[in-house]
């Protein structure tokens, strides 16, 4: 390795091949401070082209590292060139512009889209509605690629068996995958982890996301119920997993995070209270979930999508000897004194920095991170609660991580019969806390 600088790229991937016996070997990605031609570029491809997309590809063009933006790939043609228009138009980041280069034939749309894309790549960002998440995963594992996914990892429990046996090969690859979850990356977050002995043994936890909600997409004429779902994405359980899992997932990851892994069992409560429209679909507007973790400490997890109500995004831990109050980034005893307090001008911008770190370490041909196995429990932890809350059950994790139970079609095709539909009204059927049953 300490004529790596002198190596090309192909010398390295034949001695690393030697090396690991031929078959597990790392894919090397050109150091950029080693090489500066465009074809030691490490080579990009964005997987589901929307807002996230559109944002996480811009933080990875905008990172310090010799990359470059090669292949799309969407279900959608819109949402692909109006990604790509944002990335080269007149008002984008020059350096984001010039790293560029997709030409047509490397713009693909449909549901085999991905395939076709990631073959181009050394590393695959995937952006997509979280439903296709272990499928995508899967692949590029199978092609060997370096991996940036989104939060939150799958939606229902096979998925997350899906995900979480990919995990085991991405690690024997040696495959840097980072997912989404911010916190991580966070430098308040990373300070108070390393303090977290300070409140000793943490007994309980609360964890909110509660605000207005997003965004609907209302049904158009001449749409398939795949399409219409897909654009509406949001409001079904196969796609998006409910708001729980797909927003709340960041509180409830933060509380694993510190207790050092997920919960043993769940139970909750929630519903639709204002938020049930035809174009709302099947997800409820609030939940609230007990989670009860190994050694009996509980977390309080509440999130919400109600108008006009309290707006709150945030993490308290409680320990026999103290507190940590996560968004003020401080640590009290139970006295009110301040035991620790993060310096907020330190802060950095989270969703940038998990790529600088990422890139960084491909660039030098490192692999240091292997977040999918956290990702994906902190994801099933999301979905344990979401079942928990529809079915009025008390969920079992190994039970329900183990119960193949799955919300996907079966067919990926535009005219695919979907697992769920709306009936004459054009509203769909609603889990029933007490009737729907799981486990």
């Amino acid at each position: 390795m300490n004529q790596e600088s002198k190596n090309t790229r192909r010398e390295f991937v034949k001695n690393t091949a030697i090396i690991t016996g031929g078959s597990l070997a790392l894919p090397f990605l050109s150091k950029a401070n080693y090489f500066s031609g465009a074809d030691d570029a490490i080579k990009i491809a964005i997987i589901g082209c929307g807002g996230r997309g559109t944002g996480a590809i811009t933080q990875a063009l905008s990172t310090k590292q010799n990359v470059k933006l090669v292949a799309m790939a969407d279900a959608f043609r819109d949402r692909l060139d109006d990604c790509y228009k944002e990335l080269t138009s007149d008002e984008a980041d020059a350096t984001v512009k010039k790293r560029v280069d997709v030409p047509e034939e490397r713009k693909y749309t449909g549901f085999d889209a991905y395939k076709k894309a990631m073959a181009h790549a050394d590393v695959v960002i995937l952006t997509t509605p979280p439903g296709f998440r272990p499928i995508h995963f899967t692949e590029a594992v199978n092609q060997g690629k370096q991996i940036f996914m989104e939060k939150p990892v799958a939606t229902d429990p096979a998925g997350i068996k899906k995900v979480l046996d990919a995990a085991v090969i991405a690690k024997q690859k040696k495959l840097n995958v980072v997912v989404g979850l911010q916190r991580h990356y966070q430098n308040s977050y990373r300070e108070l982890y390393s303090r977290k002995n300070l409140i000793g043994d943490i007994t309980s936890a609360q964890a909110w996301w509660d605000n207005d909600g997003v965004w609907v997409k209302p049904r158009q004429a001449n749409q398939t119920e795949m399409e219409y779902q897909m654009r509406n994405w949001y409001y079904f359980v196969w796609l998006c997993g409910d708001h729980i899992v797909e927003q709340h997932i960041h509180n409830i990851d933060v509380i694993n995070w510190f207790k050092g892994g997920p919960p043993v069992k769940a139970q909750g409560l929630g519903g639709r209270q204002v938020r049930n429209g035809k174009d709302n679909g099947e997800i409820y507007d609030h939940h609230f979930v007990e989670f009860h973790y190994a050694d009996g400490s509980v977390l309080n997890s509440q999130c919400r999508h109600i108008p006009g109500t309290m707006s709150k995004v945030d993490e308290l831990l409680v320990g026999t000897k103290g507190k940590i109050f996560c968004d003020e980034a401080v640590i009290k005893d139970h006295l009110g004194k301040t035991i620790y307090q993060y310096d907020k001008k330190k802060e950095n911008n989270p969703y940038q920095t998990e790529h600088d770190e990422l890139f960084e370490a491909i660039a030098k041909g490192q692999y240091k991170f292997a977040d999918a196995e956290r990702g994906a429990h902190s994801t099933m932890t999301a979905i344990m609660g979401r079942m928990a809350t529809y079915s009025g059950q008390v969920l079992d994790w190994d039970k329900l991580l183990n119960s193949g139970i799955s919300f996907a079609p079966t067919e990926f095709a535009w005219d695919a019969k979907m697992p769920l539909n709306p009936d004459a009204d054009g509203r769909y059927p609603i889990a029933k806390p007490g009737v729907t049953k799981y486990i």
